[in-house]
């Protein structure tokens, strides 16, 4: 059930993201989209997928170290966008505790890389 709502948002994403020529042409491949498909918690992983890899499309610098840690940052907010929407939505206790656990370090991290590229003329 877990890889079947993991693919399913993968797929909402991957349309969201597609330009409409290209959506249109994969139409008949979701015709047999099931209910969980629509899950609020889906639409809520499609979205934060979708804003990660926008917000992760930066300029590169030329400079490895500072285009890393931009990237880096909108990829942990990412991790925490999607933590936000297991804590909302989901019901396993190991895996909320996960969630919790995402959200603590991957803040760290970005704090830690904000401080960092403010020294670095990121």
């Amino acid at each position: 059930m877990f890889l079947k709502r993991t693919l399913a948002a993968l797929t909402v994403a991957l349309l969201v993201g597609m330009p409409a020529y290209a959506q249109e042409s994969h139409q008949g491949m979701h015709q047999d989209a099931t209910a969980a498909d629509m899950a609020p918690s889906s639409k809520a992983f499609a979205e934060a997928n979708v804003r990660m890899h926008k917000d992760m499309d930066i300029a590169f610098t030329g400079n490895a170290d500072v285009d890393f840690v931009r990237s880096m940052i909108a990829h942990h907010q990412g991790a925490i966008d999607m933590a936000r929407v297991e804590l909302e939505h989901g019901k396993d206790e190991a895996i909320r505790k996960l969630a919790e656990d995402i959200i603590k370090a991957q803040e760290s991290e970005i704090t830690m890389m904000k401080e960092w590229l403010a020294g670095h003329g990121g």
